[in-house]
Parts: structure tokens; sequence; C-alpha cells
């Protein structure tokens, strides 16, 4: 047996994925693994499907190879990628021999290895079939020359653009055995329609290949690698045979970027290699039809191997195929600058490329100590000495500028016509896929609008012998050979080479660097669940944050995008600007997408602007006097909100006072925002600002007023209430009750917010009387405490008699409604206890007697739950959410053997309404609030099960708790 491998990352893992959907499904098989181990170069483990047998996975390592006994096409299949994150988990646990059925397969291909390889027949075609091809190919490029002639005679604009006009050219150049002039062709109709300036790319496309037509024409007189590069450029086949009897060239190899793309259901993956002791480029391209099925050879980006590269034969060879592997792949944390790394190397690389090669597109490059700039020229690449490159019109890495944050920075990217094409950037030890949106854009070359002009009409109505042209190219240009059409596309042609090869870097200012953030950096382990569970919109994101919390980490940078992409949800948005910190502020400002959230991110407690350091989580420090001054008349909404409510934490006379005095000269949605904020240690002191608010001119301030003053029962607001109700209001000693609500309210009334102004009657009554709606605020803001005269009753039943009344029908539902909002509003115990327990509101209240059942004591909240039996899981779900997280020990046991009795049922009788499916709902309920250490106990519940469908619901769920454990501990 080998010696025991280092299991490898999550990153990996997923870069073996064939696509995201297979990781995902990989992800939800976690908790189905059994009789999981790893021996040497071999990982197995048994995976319960939804067939009495188990599939059987393995992993050797070595190649990697895969095997798993399941029916899926994939490879690898999400059986195995579930085996490979297990094992990346550590939940594999190392054995000291492989299982028999994987020490079978294993030996199987050992013995396989070991045999004596047959010899392949060889694959070299006849001379008369190359002749023949070549003369299809010749016929098929005169053809091409003709119709490229026309194209330009008549004129681009005159021209016919249509998809049908260009397919059928492009089937000619199939007929006549040249693939990839027809997908250049087939590419054409669809780039015209999505680019502005689609006569310079048709007569760029359309020189290319007039080029292309001459140079196989004199192909025999041409050096043999430039030869073979006009074959692969045409389309002539190159077999992976001849590929290996090429050179090998032996380095370690730097896996520095890959890419998928999709056209018409071919997927191609390209993966970028540079030697870390020559510096050479190799690129790996694969190909899988339908469904992204990649083998699993190549490495992930930021892995280097001890291998030989195979070249394919081409005057700037850059494809490869593997060779020779010396060694597994291993991490990087360094890349070496050997080989050019400056913007100048750059563009000196790709000039002696395209010499070589003028039908190359793109060659590779890595620059070092770049600066991403995104200033009123673009996106560009900034060094050190000031020199700059563009990149590409269309194209937004954000990613690459939150990972460089104004600093310097290794990028690995393509250089083209147009731009420089990102790929990754190397930061903090690790490489990172950038993610760029796919360029749409393009920008016109002044260089050539003069050919363009004349292409445009056609040479038959305008010729091209006036046009400027660079001396280079007016010496080199043959002016009286040939007809016009031909002139003009062999001029465009050399213009064209001319302007690629001799670019030369720009200049630009480099930004105003993001200001470090001392906070302490969150664990990658925990870094990588929260970006799987913003991707997801996972339930568990509540109590990630609510743990990560006190620790006060800071995000990778590289997270900072994902972050501020979800921070448009509300629910989201406090704890993720917070994570994201000072490099999420500095990144918003520049995306004008992310604009509006800068002034919402929190205070810099670790900035000299709040006089705070940096402490430890479960200390507070609170900010000096200068640097609260500046917070305070300077910071952002955000900023400010977030100093006032820690002051208001710290010191409430001292909030209320600097709030009091600002008050007269506040303005905008933040006015209602900080008084919101006095919710926190509300009492009698605040009365004298809130009365003063409810005089304000913005309606929103005298709504938070109101309910403020709402929560204040010894306010004079709640007397005025209680005043107002006591006149409305009378109640016969036989419990008749009797309303009398104006139809016009007194100015006093209209200041206190009680006003028909509104639709209330009408959306939760489903009545147009606006005095329902009068009603219901006055008595939603009068203090509970006011019931018992007007109830003749004492306190201690004050609730209890009140829902005895006989209430006038057409206001029932009101005063219902009224008392549940007052008792959530005053937190009255006494009032929710009699209200969740007889209490009949409307439907819209109803959803509010989980808010009810919160304000009940924990003991009665528990007694209740554990009174409800397994016909009653509807009401168990509609309030278990009002219970502690996690839910308590009894809570989550008596939920369990009510799972466990459905389950039986649905065993015995399979149509008894028991099923999995319908209590889904109260099942997901339980993975996000049943504690942790509960696990184990589902599992053994699970394993007794013998309803299939229950029995993957408890395995699930098991597999959601350790899933939880397993967050809660990375964040430790």
């Amino acid at each position: 047996m080998t010696e025991q491998r280092t299991p490898w990352t999550e990153d990996q893992v997923r870069a073996l994925a064939p696509d995201a959907s297979s990781l995902a499904a990989a992800r939800k098989l976690a908790g189905r693994w059994r009789e999981t181990g790893t021996a040497g170069n071999a990982v197995w483990g048994l995976c319960q499907g939804s067939g009495a047998k188990p599939y059987q996975a393995i992993v050797d390592l070595d190649g990697p190879a895969y095997k798993c006994s399941c029916p899926s096409r994939k490879f690898p299949c999400k059986h195995t990628l579930s085996l490979l994150l297990t094992w990346s988990s550590g939940q594999a646990p190392v054995r000291d021999a492989p299982a028999d059925f994987a020490a079978e397969w294993l030996a199987g291909r050992a013995a396989k290895a070991a045999a004596p390889s047959k010899a392949k027949a060889a694959s070299t075609p006849s001379q008369a079939s190359v002749e023949q091809r070549r003369t299809r190919v010749t016929a098929g490029l005169t053809e091409l020359e003709v119709w490229l002639t026309d194209q330009i005679r008549t004129g681009l604009a005159q021209t016919d653009r249509s998809y049908a006009a260009y397919e059928a050219i492009a089937a000619r150049m199939v007929d006549a055995q040249a693939p990839r002039i027809a997908e250049t062709l087939r590419r054409l109709p669809t780039a015209v329609v999505t680019t502005e300036h689609w006569p310079e790319l048709l007569l760029r496309e359309y020189a290319r290949l007039h080029l292309l037509v001459l140079a196989h024409r004199r192909l025999d007189a041409l050096p043999e690698p430039l030869q073979a590069g006009i074959r692969t450029h045409i389309g002539y086949p190159t077999s992976a045979e001849t590929v290996l009897t090429e050179p090998a060239v032996r380095d370690r190899w730097l896996v520095l970027g890959m890419r998928t793309s999709e056209e018409e259901r071919l997927h191609t993956r390209r993966t970028w290699l540079r030697g870390r002791s020559s510096g050479r480029w190799a690129l790996l391209i694969e190909h899988s039809f339908a469904t992204p099925n990649f083998t699993g050879e190549v490495p992930a980006p930021g892995s280097e191997v001890d291998a030989e590269l195979h070249y394919y034969p081409g005057a700037a060879s850059l494809r490869a195929q593997w060779g020779t592997r010396h060694g597994v792949p291993e991490p990087f944390t360094t890349v070496p600058a050997v080989g050019g790394t400056t913007i100048d190397d750059t563009l000196d690389a790709y000039a002696g490329a395209l010499s070589d090669d003028p039908w190359l597109r793109s060659w590779p490059a890595l620059l070092t100590d770049v600066v991403p700039v995104l200033d009123e020229s673009g996106w560009q690449l900034v060094a050190t000495d000031g020199t700059a490159l563009p990149l590409q019109a269309g194209v937004r890495p954000w990613r690459l500028l939150a990972v460089a944050g104004g600093h310097p920075v290794t990028v690995c990217g393509e250089w083209r016509a147009d731009g420089f094409d990102p790929i990754s950037v190397l930061g903090a030890g690790e490489v990172h896929d950038l993610e760029t949106e796919f360029p749409t854009q393009t920008t016109p070359t002044p260089a050539l609008a003069e050919l363009v002009s004349v292409a445009l009409l056609g040479t038959a109505r305008r010729s091209a012998d006036g046009v400027h042209l660079d001396s280079a190219v007016a010496t080199a240009v043959p002016q009286h050979a040939g007809e016009p059409a031909t002139r003009l596309l062999h001029t465009a042609a050399l213009q064209d080479l001319y302007l690629r090869g001799g670019q030369l870097p720009r200049t630009a200012a480099k930004p105003e660097p993001a200001v470090d953030d001392p906070r302490p950096l969150l664990p990658r382990p925990a870094a990588d669940r929260l970006s799987r569970l913003l991707a997801d919109k996972s339930p568990f994101l509540a109590e990630w944050f609510a743990s990560a919390a006190p620790f006060d980490f800071r995000l990778p940078d590289v997270l900072c995008v994902q972050a501020l992409s979800a921070a448009s949800d509300p629910a989201l948005r406090a704890p993720l600007l917070r994570l994201a910190g000072r490099r999420g502020r500095w990144l918003a400002a520049r995306n004008p997408a992310w604009a509006k959230l800068v002034d919402e991110f929190p205070v810099d407690a670790s900035s000299s602007l709040s006089g705070a350091t940096h402490t430890d989580p479960s200390t507070t420090a609170e900010p000096e006097a200068p640097a609260a001054h500046d917070v305070w008349l300077f910071g952002t909404s955000g900023e400010r909100k977030d100093w006032f409510a820690r002051t208001r934490r710290a010191d409430r006379t001292a909030a209320l006072t600097t709030l009091t005095t600002a008050w007269p000269k506040e303005s905008g949605p933040v006015k209602a925002e900080l008084l919101a904020l006095l919710e926190d240690g509300l009492s009698s002191a605040d009365e004298a600002l809130l009365e003063r608010a409810l005089d304000d001119r913005r309606g929103d301030v005298r709504r938070t007023a109101t309910t403020l003053l709402n929560k204040l029962p010894d306010a004079a607001f709640g007397r005025r209430m209680a005043a107002l109700v006591a006149s409305w209001i009378r109640v016969e000693n036989n419990g008749t009750v009797e309303v009398t609500v104006p139809a016009e309210l007194d100015a006093q009334a209209r200041r206190d917010g009680i006003t028909d102004a509104t639709d209330q009657a009408k959306l939760r009554w489903d009545t147009p009387d606006s005095t329902i709606t009068t009603l219901h605020q006055a008595i939603a803001a009068t203090p509970l405490t006011a019931w018992a005269p007007i109830v003749h009753s004492t306190g201690e039943n004050t609730a209890a008699t009140a829902l005895t009344l006989d209430l006038p029908p057409r206001y029932a539902k009101a005063i219902v409604d009224g008392w549940v909002d007052a008792t959530l509003a005053q937190r009255d115990t006494a009032w929710a206890r009699a209200l969740f327990a007889h209490a009949t509101p409307t439907e819209q209240a109803v959803l509010r007697r989980r808010e009810l059942f919160t304000l009940l004591d924990a003991a009665d909240r528990i007694e209740h739950v554990l009174d409800l039996d397994a016909h009653q899981l509807n009401e168990l779900h509609a309030i278990l959410p009002g219970l502690d997280h996690p839910w308590p020990q009894p809570v989550a046991a008596h939920v369990l053997r009510l799972f466990g009795e459905r389950a039986r049922t649905t065993a015995r009788q399979p149509h008894a309404s028991a099923g999995v499916y319908t209590d889904r709902a109260l099942l997901t309920a339980a993975s996000v609030h049943l504690p942790v250490e509960l696990a184990a106990r589902v599992t053994a519940l699970a394993d007794t099960t013998e309803d299939p469908a229950w029995q993957q619901a408890f395995h699930r769920l098991a597999h959601d708790l350790t899933d939880r454990a397993t967050m809660l501990e990375e964040l430790r």
C-alpha cells in the first residue's frame, strides 16, 4: 500500500465537478454514507440511495480515477463527489486496507497498468487521403475567396448579413473539410447583431480569412511550424498520438486559471499552465458534448505538478497534452517572476507570437504588481511605474477589484486585440477565479476607420487608394496588384496586424487603496460555508450570523462581491455589511449598483474616526469624545445610526441629549431611523422628545413616535388614548358593549396619529367603514391597565373579563385585533396568555399568535407544545418559531417522538396521510432549530424506520444537524 494521502481541499474537489448541479447534489448526500475509509491512494464508501442496495463508490487518487455502481453518465458522479467531500472534511477514517469491493477494483487497475502496453495501430493517414483532403480544402477556400471579395466589392452595408447567408458559406466550408473556418463564419451573425461596431469586426474577420486563404495557397513554401499552424486554423485534424511524439517538456507546471464555455451543446474547458522554471505557457483544452463531463486529470487552479507536456505542432505553440507525471499535485503560494511578468513583457510576447502566427487571437500573460483601476477611461491594470493595460470593453472584474483593494496583485489572463482579459488573481497565496462578465461591448479602432468606411460602401463605389496608412503598412501593401476588393482585404489584414502587434502601454494613476481592516479574518472553512449558504439562500444563515457576531470577523476580500450582491436583501444587509467592513465599503463606492449601500455600513469601530481599537469579542470599547463628535457630524447615515445605537446602549442619557440637541436640524429618512433606536432602553425620559416628534412634518417620524409612545403605558399619550377609548366604549352591567366612534376627529386625536386617511379597514376587515380603523388605532395605543375600569373588573381578571364581553359585530374584530396589538407592544404576559388561549382575531392577526406565544413564560410555552399530539402538527408548526433557538430539549424530544409516530403510521398504513411530503415544512423547521447534539438520535431513528421515504428524511435531518454542528465549530 502506498503512503497515506493528505485529504484534498474542498476547492480541489469542487474543480472536479462536471457542473454546479452535480456539486449541489453531492452536498445533499453527506448524511447517507457508511463504511467509508481511506488507505494509501484509495478512498471508498457506501452511499444509501433510493433502493435497498447502497451504491459503491471508489476513488483512486493517483489518477485520479473513479468507480461508482450508480447508473449516472456524469463523470465523476454526484456520489463520487460526495465521497471526496466527505474525505476532504476528515470524515473518512484511515483503514489498514481497502474494503473488498474497493480492493477488487484497485487490483484490476494495478494489473492493467502493469500489463505490457499493446502497440497501437498507426493512425497516420495515407498520402492519397492527405492529398484528397488538401484538394477539397483548396477548392473550398477558393470559393471562400470569391465570397469574401464579393462582400467587400458590394459593400458591407448592402450584403446579406442574415444567419442563413452565413450558414450557407459555413456549410460549404464543412463540405470542404475546413471546420475551423466554418466555426468562425457561424459566429459572425451573432456578433453583428450584438456589436455596435460590427463593420470593423467584419472587416477584421474577412481580412483574417483572406490572409489564411493566401497562406494555404502557398503552404509548401512556408516553414513547417507555420504550416502546422495554418492547418490547425483551417481545421486539419491532429491526432493525440502525433502530439505525443513531439518532444516532452518537463517542468513544475503551475495551474493558474481554468474556464468552461459552451457553444451548441459542446462544452469546452481551457486550463492555463505556466512552467515554474521556464516561464513557458501551456494551454490544455478538453471537450465534452451535451454535459460538461471532463476528466479529473487536470489539477485545480492553485496546484502545481511535476510533469511532462507535449505541445501541438505550430509556429506559436501553446496547446499541449499531458505526458508522464512525476508527482502528485501540490498547492503553491508564490509564482516566480520568470519569463516576463511586466506590461512591456506582455506586449512584446504578444507581438512575437503574432509574428510567428498572424492568425493568433490571444496570448496568455502573467502580470505581477499591477493594480486594477476603474476610472473615466474604463478598466485598466496599472503597474508600479504608471504604465497601464486596458481591459476588454464590457469586462467588469469586481472580484479582481475586491481582492486587490487598490493594492498590487498578480493577475493571470490573456492579451487580445481589444484589451486584457483577466482570468484569475493570486492574492494572499491563493488563486481566485475572477468570474468576469462576458464582454458584450467593443471599442472602435480609429486607425481602421477609413478602411472600414470603404468596406462599408464597397470598392465598387469607393476606392481605397487614398486611405491613410502607417508608413510600414503602406510600404508592404502592393498598390497595383489584384482587383480593389482583394487589395482592400490585403491592406486591412496588414494594418490590423500592425496595430495589434504594435500596441503601446497607456499611462494611468493608481487609486487610493482601501485601508487595511485589523479585525481577524474569517477562517477559510467558515468563509466557504458562508459563500454556499448565501448562494443557496440557506435557512441556516440566521444561526451562522448570530454565532459569528461575537467574533467580529472580516470577510476574505474575494467574498466581498458576493456579500454586497446578497446585501440587497434587507434581512441580510446589516450582518453582511459589518462582515464586509472597510474593503466592502471601498468596493461599494466604486460600483453604481452598490452605491446606496455605502450609507448603510456601520461605523468603523477599528478606525481612528470612532476612536476605538479592535478588542476581544467579550469587551466593548466606547468611542472617545472627539471621534464621536466627528462620526455624529460627518458620518454617513449608517455610521451615525450605528454610533448612536452603541452610545444608547452605553449611556442612554448622553444619547438622548445628543439626539435632542440635533433634532431641529435632522432631516430625511434618517430622522425616523434615529428616533426608532430609542426603543433600546425606552423609558419615560424619552417621552418629551417623542411628544415633539408627533408635530414633525414627516409622516414616518410621526408614526415612529406613536409606536414608541404606545410602549410607554404611563405616558401622557397613553392617558389621552385611554380617555378617548373610554368616551367611545361603554360596557353595560350585562356585558353588552356599545361603541360610538365619531366620524370626525378633533385636532388632538389627529396629532396623536388617530386618522381615517387609510385603507386599512378595507384591506384588513374587508369594509370601507373608516370608524373601524379609528377604533382599532385607539385601542392598540391604549394602556392595557386602562381597561379595568372600562370593563368593570379588577387588574388580575381584566383580560379574561374583556374576552367574555358581548362585542358588537361591527367592531368585534377591530377590538380584538387592537387588544392583540396593544399586548404585543406593551409585552403584557397576562393579556398574552388570555388572548392566546381564547381570542379569535382576524386572519391577518392569526399570524401574530406566534408573537403572543413568545410572550408566555418559557414553562408555559413548553407545556403547550408538549400537549400537542401527532394530529396537531399544523398548530405545532405555527408556534414552534416562537420558541428559543435551539429548541429546548423537552420540545426537541417531543417533536422527534411525533416524527417517529408519523413514520410508523406511514409504514403500517401507506395511505394514512402521514407521509413525509405532508410534514415537509415541520421537518425543515426541525433541521434549523433542533439541537445539533441530537444527530445521533435522529440517525438511530432512521435505522429503525421501515418506511423508505421517512428513513431518507431522517438521514437528511441527521445530516443537517451534523452540518450545523460543523458550521458552528468552524467559527470557533
